[in-house]
């Protein structure tokens, strides 16, 4: 298994990316491509202590880097030989089994789409984050690729999220719910109204176990296994758990810190602090798949320290040898949507 690291992407490469890259040839039996300027890369090597490449890895020479102020439309084209294009080249050639990279996800998803591919039959490619719930975790489907969603491209999310749970999560027979502002069929704008009736269609002809609408609150304290929404919406909801999220660990933090007693009683529950917090932190789960793309990519989140990318290697060899892609391409048959046709005007007369 080969995973090509883009070692330019994200808020602390090129360190953290080479970091995460040599603990994952160690430990998960994997051989690396790190894309980037030679130097650069090497010089990494040599903070961390290593004065030669070790063995797995290789350097996928890189001149130039996407940054955060590129067109993400036109990036890969207007620097042909950044970190990104070349590693994207690289899984376009076969020459890896899966991409990581925590660079521009504008940039990577337009790179991917358009060098890589979409699986044909598939409309949008969508970005599907493992967060936590009270019961455990749930694949959020999507949450920013597709900003503008149709009831197609919700429907093939609702599938592609489903055997994503299945091969990612170990989920059997995988819960899926349309993310709503309530559970009755009626609720809803046309696209949630129309998307429910898919899903209906899909879950009668037992593809998918789709479970109804649900609201916000309740996909998180009740738990389901996918949450299919548009890009929008799921992009809204996902920076609200995480501030949330935030904001209770602060609020905990200072509650422990209040006192002498509070001190004893947080060094007691130490084990159980770090716990809690490790639920919630997502450098754990490494990235976000890119779902509906040809070959298996995966994008790692902006702030990634060195473990997070571990993390997200670890996750893109998962989801490369789940082979999640072919589960995707083999029933993108019953992923089809025929649009109803306008009715035709009567003439008067």
């Amino acid at each position: 298994m080969k995973i090509i690291v883009d070692a330019m992407g994200g808020d602390n490469a090129p360190l953290a990316p080479v970091e995460g890259a040599l603990r994952a040839a160690e430990t998960l039996g994997v051989e690396i491509i790190l894309t980037g300027p030679e130097a650069v890369i090497r010089d990494c090597l040599k903070k961390l202590g290593k004065t030669d490449l070790p063995q797995g890895v290789e350097i996928a020479p890189a001149s130039e880097v996407i940054t955060m102020e590129d067109n993400p439309a036109r990036a890969f084209k207007d620097k042909p030989d950044s970190s990104m294009t070349v590693g994207l080249n690289l899984l376009k050639a076969k020459k890896g089994d899966a991409f990581v990279s925590a660079g521009s996800t504008g940039a990577l998803l337009s790179a991917a789409t358009l060098l890589i591919k979409r699986i044909r039959g598939i409309r949008r490619a969508a970005l599907a984050p493992v967060v936590p719930t009270a019961n455990g975790k749930m694949v959020l489907i999507d949450c920013g690729a597709t900003a503008e969603g149709t009831p197609e491209y919700l429907m093939q999310f609702a599938y592609m999220g489903s055997y994503y749970a299945q091969r990612f999560l170990g989920v059997e027979n995988p819960r899926v719910a349309l993310l709503n502002i309530g559970a009755e069929e009626s609720k809803g704008l046309e696209l949630q109204k129309q998307t429910y009736a898919l899903l209906t269609e899909a879950k009668r002809a037992g593809r998918i176990h789709f479970v109804g609408n649900i609201e916000g609150r309740e996909a998180i304290t009740q738990g389901v296994d996918v949450l299919v929404t548009d890009g929008y919406t799921g992009n809204i909801f996902l920076k609200t758990m995480e501030g949330a999220a935030a904001l209770f660990s602060g609020a905990l933090k200072e509650m422990l810190l209040a006192s002498t007693k509070n001190k004893v009683a947080a060094l007691m529950l130490k084990n159980s602090i770090g716990d809690f917090k490790k639920r919630f932190d997502s450098s754990e789960v490494g990235g976000t798949a890119l779902l509906g793309i040809s070959q298996p990519v995966v994008k790692a989140h902006g702030s990634s320290n060195a473990y997070a990318f571990y993390n997200a290697i670890r996750q893109a060899k998962t989801v490369a040898e789940a082979d999640i892609v072919g589960d995707i391409a083999a029933n993108v048959e019953h992923m089809r949507w025929e649009r109803p046709k306008p009715a035709e005007k009567q003439e008067e007369g």
